[in-house]
């Protein structure tokens, strides 16, 4: 854990934290991660207690992503799970890649600023909840790690992320030599076989009658996976059973077939230092299996990790939703999942490769391969996906024999090109290169092609998103106004924001209509929905308004008129509307509603409250509505904020409560620059925000003579 003959480094000391952390907590499993520089991911830096192919899926977490270590850190908490059920309803995914019975805790490494986080798991039979003083404890270790890499930092040997994260074991306070001439003598003397294994899973001991159970001398199989060095159990069957007795920490059983016919039963016992393994003759042979038919040799069933690996990214391309979000789950998780150091991901394009995004290339090299045709013979990418079949180059001289011309341009010494194609239609192409010549066994390759077809599903799905969205926000651009008109003696700031569900389109909308020299009006409105049929009806409401606001009707006629056309076209759609006219001559303000949400009114001392304004019935429910007229006085300095519910609605508050929160901002705001006012009453709705609703808010101030 130190350095041989002087202090510890910086990495060590954290190390040695993180290892001491897991035992005072009586944890299995510890994991340190740390955020990348200048990235939005998560890198696993120390694992104690567990080989790193365990924790493979996740060596690379995005900050954004739906995972416990990555909600601690953005989240700045302590989050805890507390047995396998809890983890399938909080966090799918990882229960797909973890489907073991463990409860885990993640919590912030925080200090001068967000390190990481700090992982532990404990096998399933510890209590559910986690008590106050172990909340404590972990929060202690966290400050520490902190600590510990602030001060590593300061003299400039800080713990950077690597490729491979730093395996560490469990001082578990045994000693570590002992009696073994009278272990083994005990061992010998029981009946069956038996075996240990390490953590990493390769066996460590292996008893005479293990040796004589498996068929192989112990000199063959010491050192070695049981899955590797005996074919009978190269099955993800078995080495997923052994993954369960590790993490779970549980007894776990199971039986296979010693070729031609032997029936055996393993009998795991796992603890912190290993695992023991008892191997006894199967009392009773399960039921032959029919013989299978000669077929071709078949390519090696995948490692249990590589399937439970390729389930995780599977679940994480489902829930990608355009095109720049493919690429960066291919980048952050799918190229690390490989060893990869290149990614080109394209789409078939007008009888054209476009690459939609990349990795590991410089901008001449991706200028280079961007907009090649289909039947190109400068790389294999075209031919990979005419054909459908995958091509896989180990290094350049296997490339030049073919394309002489691609190893130069790129640079790089492998490459596996995955054609993309879904429902038989060639949708693009998926390169991972290599910066060192790579050997693609038999089992990586059926493991690329698998994956190819889910990335193929996953960009089809991301294109036609991308497209409805840019359609739906070029329709929401062009029914709501470009630019306010600027009317003398009314200062105007507006501001929309789509809901975040859905596609970025909705029925708000709000206008601000100059009537001559003296008049103004303002509108604003909200129609039932959040889809197209919405926005066509939103520009329909818009342009019935603002026509009869210019022939000079009064607010409730304006309303009427809007009402009766609505109910002329019967769109099936009920609307909200405000409508506000503004009479600088008489100093005035004059208000209708069709059941909006009232205004809210501040006055120059910074009084606010809602306008009481008598609501008339949504628009296009009743032709023959009629919508009463509350007058204000237009006093200068006053201001006027009119919303829609998006604003104010929030699932479990009440309505009340919710506006006079929002009459409460406003009374705070600093009035001088009234798009800053608008970033102040968004506030928890703001950009970065998940938004079950859309909003408009368009704010109205009696400028003060002079201003």
């Amino acid at each position: 854990m130190t350095s041989t003959g002087g202090p510890a480094t910086g990495p060590d000391r954290v190390g040695a934290a993180v290892a001491e952390t897991v035992r005072r907590t009586g944890a299995t499993i510890g994991a340190l991660y740390l955020r990348a520089p200048d990235e939005d991911v998560l890198r696993l830096e120390v694992l104690c207690g567990a080989p790193s192919e365990l924790a493979a899926p996740w060596a690379r977490v995005p900050v954004a992503s739906p995972a416990p270590v990555a909600d601690a850190l953005r989240k700045d908490r302590l989050v805890w799970v507390g047995n396998q059920e809890e983890m399938v309803r909080s966090y799918p995914r990882t229960a797909m890649a973890l489907p073991y019975p463990c409860a885990l805790a993640a919590a912030p490494v925080t200090g001068v600023r967000p390190w990481g986080t700090l992982l532990l798991m404990w096998p399933a039979g510890r209590p559910p909840h986690m008590t106050p003083r172990e909340q404590g404890n972990i929060a202690a270790a966290c400050r520490r790690v902190a600590r510990l890499l602030e001060e590593a930092a300061a003299s400039g040997r800080a713990p950077g992320p690597g490729e491979q994260p730093r395996v560490l074991p469990v001082e578990t306070g045994r000693p570590t030599a002992g009696p073994a001439l009278a272990a083994a003598d005990f061992a010998e003397r029981l009946p069956g076989g038996s075996c240990a294994l390490d953590l990493a899973g390769r066996i460590t001991f292996l008893s005479t009658g293990g040796a004589e159970l498996l068929g192989r001398d112990a000199a063959h199989l010491l050192g070695t996976l049981p899955w590797q060095s005996l074919p009978w159990l190269d099955d993800p069957t078995y080495e997923d059973r052994y993954r369960a007795a590790l993490i779970s920490r549980e007894p776990v059983s199971f039986t296979a077939c010693r070729p031609p016919d032997r029936w055996l039963d393993f009998h795991l016992y796992p603890d912190v230092s290993g695992i023991s393994v008892r191997i006894v003759p199967t009392s009773s042979a399960p039921p032959p299996s029919p013989a299978p038919r000669r077929s071709p040799p078949a390519a090696p069933p995948a490692r249990a990790g590589q399937l439970y690996q390729l389930m995780h990214l599977a679940a994480a391309l489902t829930e990608v939703v355009g095109v720049q979000d493919v690429v960066d789950l291919a980048a952050d998780q799918i190229m690390p999942a490989f060893g990869a150091q290149g990614l080109v991901l394209s789409t078939a394009d007008a009888g054209r490769l476009r690459i939609t995004g990349h990795r590991g290339y410089p901008s001449h090299v991706v200028e280079r391969l961007d907009g090649l045709p289909l039947d190109t013979s400068f790389t294999p990418a075209g031919q990979a996906l005419s054909s459908g079949i995958p091509s896989f180059f180990a290094n350049p001289q296997e490339m030049q024999r073919i394309y002489p011309d691609a190893p130069l341009v790129s640079g790089k010494q492998a490459w596996a090109f995955l054609p993309l194609i879904t429902s038989g239609r060639p949708v693009g192409c998926c390169v991972l290169s290599y910066e060192r010549p790579h050997t693609f066994s038999a089992e990586e390759r059926a493991v690329m092609t698998s994956l190819a077809g889910l990335i193929a599903q996953a960009l089809d799905r991301a294109h036609l998103y991308d497209t409805k969205h840019q359609l739906a926000h070029g329709l929401q651009q062009a029914l709501l106004p470009h630019t306010l008109p600027h009317v003398a003696g009314l200062n105007v700031a507006a501001r929309y924001l789509p809901a975040t569900r859905g596609m970025d389109i909705g029925g708000d909308f709000y206008d601000v209509i100059r009537l001559g020299d003296t008049a103004a009006a303002a509108v604003i409105g909200d129609v039932q929905g959040h889809n197209v049929a919405a926005a066509a009806l939103m520009g329909q409401v818009r342009t019935g308004v603002h026509a009869h606001a210019n022939v000079g009707a009064s607010p409730d006629d304006v309303l009427s008129r809007t009402n009766r056309l609505l109910a002329d076209l019967d769109p099936g759609l009920f609307t909200s509307c405000l409508y506000v006219h503004l009479d600088f001559a008489r100093r005035r303000a004059r208000l209708a509603s069709a059941g909006h949400p009232p205004p809210l009114l501040r006055l120059p001392d910074r009084r606010t409250a809602p306008v009481d304004v008598a609501p008339g019935p949504l628009l296009g429910i009743d032709p023959g509505a009629s919508y009463p007229v509350t007058e204000i006085p237009l006093v200068p300095g006053l201001l006027l904020a009119l919303y829609t519910d998006g604003l104010v609605e929030t699932p479990g508050a009440d309505l009340d409560d919710s506006i006079a929160e929002l009459a409460h901002r406003l009374a705070d705001a600093d009035d001088h620059d009234l798009d800053l006012l608008i970033d102040s009453l968004i506030g928890p709705a703001g950009p970065t925000r998940q938004r079950m609703d859309d909003i408009a808010l368009l704010v109205l101030q009696a400028a003060i003579a002079g201003t």
